[in-house]
């Protein structure tokens, strides 16, 4: 009989997805968390799984199974201080996934700095369409699936193979855990500044990911990146193929939005890709996702069919809504690479229509100031800016409205900023907001406020 599971951080995306897995599996499963919103508080739901609200370490009395520690949880805190003191046992999600779904599976591990969730879920669509029925755990939630985690019924398995650190008792990054036998490493830039003190430090985990790679795997990676290049030269024992505007994966004639692009193989044309991405990125990450999927045995003109038919992922430049002529963008942005690449490729498909941003800088990194002055060039697609300013902020937002060259708004009330943004809005202006939270609901209110304009 499976042991129970209890789940310290049931609502965040990885530790919901391993909550869904669990349940998939048998396993009886409850959790704990505070302020689960949707999309995971819904999947929760459907999938039968009960949580209660918080930390009280009254929740642990009479507890049996296995206690599955998120690392949103710390040392210090009561109801981790009453796990240790009884004795009680536990495990990371990461370890808790290696070896209770992963093990004697194919796996495809995504990792990289940026474009994990939306090139995993190119991957598992890919693997899917091709009859393949994978399992998949992404960092997101991509639509042609309306969920982040599935136990699937084949061999492969997809995870989308996060660099932060394990547990609090496990500093480890996640991907460790994995075992995998085909990874894309999608790119390399310094990233999570509140657990890693330089780019050396992630180095050093990605090569420890590479270690584990079998000789018999895939290695995947961009062909002009050189923080992977210096990964790679401290040991590689698999094959590796490359893609990119060069590499044996590369782009041929291409339509300036990324929306169609010819695939190159071997500098051979071997297919077309017409889809409703955007964006020299999305090209990138298709790439990597059919070199990937051919790994697992999916023919290339089959990876291409399936791409045509991708329909993206919520949050990533998702469409919310169109109000007085004026459409709504939801982006999960978290670094000022992402935050350009996503505003060009939006720049190449609008034209001269006007692009307005607003920006959270909410991330653990850009909280602390770390990207500060990478801000404002990321942002200069933009016609007009926005700028949040999070309360717990170690720095003060006005550094990058004076470095932009369009007019700028600042400020820590949601409100105020909706009120302003809807007040200078045109028809047929883009409107994208940028947060890797729910940016106070920013998004519906901004499309109600657009609303209440044309009743009035």
């Amino acid at each position: 009989m499976r042991r129970p599971l209890h789940i310290l951080g049931i609502g965040g995306t990885f530790m919901g997805g391993i909550a869904q897995l669990a349940r998939a599996a048998g396993f009886a499963v409850s959790g704990a968390d505070r302020n689960v919103y949707p999309p995971m508080s819904d999947q929760l739901a459907a999938a039968g799984i009960p949580w209660v609200e918080g930390y009280d370490p009254g929740q642990l009395e009479g507890l049996e199974g296995e206690i599955v520690v998120g690392n949103v949880m710390r040392r210090g805190m009561p109801i981790t201080e009453a796990m240790l003191d009884r004795g009680l046992d536990y495990t990371s999600g990461p370890e808790w996934l290696g070896r209770n779904i992963l093990r004697g599976r194919w796996v495809l591990a995504v990792a990289g700095t940026h474009g994990k969730t939306t090139t995993s879920s190119m991957l598992a669509w890919i693997l899917d369409y091709a009859g393949l029925a994978p399992g998949f755990l992404i960092g997101g939630v991509p639509n042609d699936f309306g969920c982040s985690a599935r136990l699937g019924e084949g061999p492969f398995f997809v995870v989308e193979a996060d660099e932060y650190d394990t547990a609090f008792f496990d500093k480890r990054s996640k991907f460790v855990h994995y075992r995998p036998r085909t990874v894309i490493l999608n790119n390399l830039e310094f990233d999570h500044a509140d657990i890693f003190p330089d780019l050396a430090a992630i180095q050093t985990q990605f090569h420890h990911l590479v270690r584990t790679i079998p000789g018999g795997g895939l290695i995947v990676r961009p062909a002009a990146d050189p923080a992977l290049d210096a990964v790679l030269e401290r040991g590689c024992w698999t094959p590796v193929e490359t893609f990119g505007h060069t590499g044996q994966w590369a782009i041929g004639e291409a339509a300036a939005d990324g929306s169609r692009f010819e695939v190159l193989l071997d500098g051979q044309r071997v297919g077309e890709v017409r889809w409703g991405q955007l964006g020299v990125h999305n090209m990138h990450n298709g790439l990597a996702a059919l070199a990937a999927a051919r790994h697992a045995g999916v023919p290339v003109a089959v990876g291409i069919e399936a791409l045509a038919r991708f329909t993206g992922v919520k949050r990533r430049l998702e469409v919310r809504g169109s109000a007085r002529g004026v459409t709504v963008y939801d982006d999960f942005a978290h670094h000022p690479t992402a935050i350009r690449t996503t505003l060009e490729g939006l720049r190449a498909r609008i034209g001269a229509a006007r692009l307005l941003v607003a920006l959270d800088p909410r991330s653990n990194t850009m909280r602390m100031g770390v990207h500060a002055d990478q801000l404002a060039p990321s942002l200069a697609a933009a016609d007009a800016v926005w700028l949040f300013q999070p309360e717990d902020a170690g720095w003060d937002v006005r550094r990058v409205a004076e470095s932009l060259r369009c007019p700028s708004w600042s400020g820590g009330e949601v409100g105020a900023m909706v009120e302003d943004l809807a007040a200078a809005a045109r028809p047929g202006d883009h409107v994208v907001l940028m947060s890797n939270g729910s940016f106070g609901g920013a998004h519906l209110r901004l499309l109600e406020a657009l609303q209440s304009q044309v009743e009035a």
